[in-house]
């Protein structure tokens, strides 16, 4: 197996393929879309391109690869329930409404060829469909009446049908009664599958329905992806791929999908740079962040798919990519002392975007590096132009090049790649010995330096607890650390872990992305580091502060935030918290994979 014959034998199959709506279902190769539109009489225009919280969209329990889907919202006072299953290559959709209004909503069918798919579309006999030229002909049906009022302005073929009672639309014939009966039988499927899971069930559900919702289909590259949001998406253009939220995201969909996962790991890994780093962030049009990467985990996360489904064929042709990243790490972001800093360097932009012309070779753009864009750790830093780099030893990003090495040392062995072990391991211990210098015993944690003044800072973030990745922490740092800053409710511990400053910090009120709140990733990253220490009852509790966490929004609301607040563990109180990001869904993770390592047979 390769990547090349993993992405063609993936572009296939009915799923939510579609980035701007979640009621569209398209059939890859064809790239044939029934888009599904509501009219309701209150309000002017069609209902569509619908995403979570557009008219109080909720997503509910639905399966990795679309063979169930489900989520309901409203449309003026009738609550819609839009449900969908495949069988026999064939798509079935029930459209069920609740509620009264004073005329009935109406479902717009349409029909649709996307992203310059060729093939022919037609609307004949009450029906319409597409032709192509292998000679597959698709036709859709439903059972609903035509309502003789809706006449919307449509480029394609279309179907208005009255929404007064369930309603089927389906590319082979079939009663609502038949469709039902498909439906009752996968749902039980899904749902028992998120039942398997115990206590962790819900927690599960929310992980896998935000990550499965926000795979699409992405034309530039004929690939399948997974991208942070729908929403995100739409605003670069297309698509976009953070590094860390990619990784994460493949990561994540071990669970369900061994080439979900790795089709996320190889299109993130991808985006390298001519360099050989994986940039902050790559978009449609060869746009990238050329000036800088973001935290490096990706060998962390293609060692745990090997450790779950042993394909040695998956490492050999990743690692050379992961390999390269680590040297560019080594050689672009070592201090004199052999500790790691954040970095962004001057470059000519190709296309003149926004991000790339006024967030590089600057103290924002190492910032932007971190993934912790305004953080109240890197607050009057100062950068150094000449090298591109934040002068401050950062003891998050030695501890995350700590396990970058120990990982890519394991993959390197898997890959047949032995003269690499020794540099990995040199590399490795010189950047454990770095972390030793930044152990603060008056405050009892390792802390970042200022690499000018050779001062401690005393900003404290989950990240300081990155210094776990190191072999050379010893017990008594350990317990001092987890005692003073883990569990103590005024500083990382409380209700709600792990927000991104301590909340002592005069910056925690601030409550504003990195200034407080609590990000999913920053949990993930501890719970490793606490698992490489050893230190157990810490991750068991972690895990179930996690896992209250994300159950709080998705429980309330269906939604799994970016980011959620410090104190209440709310996502909506912020606008610059998109609710439905999925790398939210590693709450979800952690919590999952304690219940594994304590035994669960699942």
């Amino acid at each position: 197996m390769t990547y090349e014959e993993l992405r063609k034998s993936t572009n296939r199959g009915w799923n939510t393929w579609y980035s701007p709506s979640m009621t569209a279902h398209v059939l890859l190769p064809y790239g044939f879309c029934i888009g599904l539109c509501f009219k309701d009489y209150a309000e002017s225009g069609l209902i569509r391109d619908l995403k979570v919280g557009d008219h109080g969209l909720r997503p509910g329990s639905r399966s990795w690869d679309g063979a169930y889907t489900s989520l309901t919202f409203r449309a003026g006072r009738v609550e819609i329930t839009v449900e969908s299953t495949t069988r026999g290559g064939e798509e079935y959709i029930l459209v069920t409404p609740a509620g009264k209004a004073i005329r009935p909503p109406a479902l717009v069918i349409e029909a649709a060829l996307l992203w310059g798919k060729p093939g022919m579309l037609w609307s004949r006999n009450g029906q319409i469909g597409a032709s192509f030229a292998d000679g597959r002909e698709i036709t859709v049906r439903t059972t609903g009446l035509r309502d003789p009022y809706t006449c919307p302005s449509a480029l394609t073929p279309y179907l208005p049908v009255t929404l007064d009672t369930p309603v089927v639309v389906s590319t082979a014939p079939a009663t609502v009664e038949e469709v039902r009966a498909m439906l009752d039988e996968v749902r039980a499927k899904v749902i028992a599958e998120e039942a398997a899971w115990g206590e962790n069930a819900a927690a599960y559900q929310a992980m896998r329905s935000c990550l499965a919702w926000d795979t699409i289909y992405e034309p530039e590259h004929d690939r399948i992806c997974s991208p942070v949001s729908r929403a995100w998406s739409e605003g670069w253009g297309g698509y976009v791929l953070f590094d860390w939220d990619t990784y994460f995201a493949a990561l994540m969909s071990q669970f369900g999908s061994r080439e979900l996962a790795y089709l996320n790991a190889f299109a993130i890994t991808n985006e390298a740079t001519e360099e050989g780093f994986i940039p902050n962030f790559g978009a449609s049009d060869d746009n990238k962040s050329r000036d800088r990467s973001q935290p490096p985990v990706g060998s962390l996360v293609v060692l745990r798919l090997w450790e779950r489904f042993r394909d040695d064929w998956f490492v050999r042709e990743i690692f050379p990519a992961l390999y390269r990243w680590n040297t560019w790490f080594y050689e672009h972001r070592t201090l004199g002392d052999g500790t790691m800093c954040w970095g962004s360097v001057n470059f000519a932009p190709k296309n003149g975007r926004y991000f790339e012309v006024n967030s590089t070779g600057d103290l924002q753009g190492a910032k932007f590096e971190s993934g912790l864009d305004n953080s109240p750790m890197y607050d009057g830093a100062v950068f150094d132009e000449a090298h591109g780099w934040m002068l401050l030893s950062d003891v998050g990003l030695t501890g995350l090049y700590i396990e970058d090495c120990r990982c890519l040392i394991r993959l390197a062995e898997i890959a047949g790649e032995d003269g690499k072990v020794p540099v990995l391991r040199e590399r490795m211990m010189a950047a454990e010995a770095a972390m030793a210098t930044l152990w603060n015993p008056d405050s009892g944690i390792y802390e970042n330096r200022d690499a000018v003044t050779g001062q401690f800072s005393h900003r404290i973030s989950p990240t300081n607890l990155y210094s776990l990745f190191s072999s050379r922490v010893t017990a008594e740092q350990k317990r001092s650390m987890a005692e003073k800053y883990l569990l103590d409710p005024d500083e990382l511990g409380g209700e709600y872990m792990l927000p991104s400053i301590s909340r002592r910090d005069p910056a925690y009120p601030d409550q504003d992305y990195w200034r407080g709140r609590i990000w999913a990733p920053m949990n993930y990253l501890v719970y490793e580091a606490l698992s490489e220490a050893g230190m157990e009852e810490e991750m068991r509790i972690l895990a179930a502060s996690s896992r209250k966490l994300l159950l709080k929004e998705w429980n309330e609301h269906g939604h799994v935030h970016e980011n959620y607040n410090g104190t209440t563990g709310e996502g909506c109180d912020k606008p610059n918290s998109n609710n439905f990001y999925h790398w939210g869904g590693l709450l979800g993770y952690i919590a999952v994979m304690q219940a594994k390592k304590d035994g669960q047979n699942i």
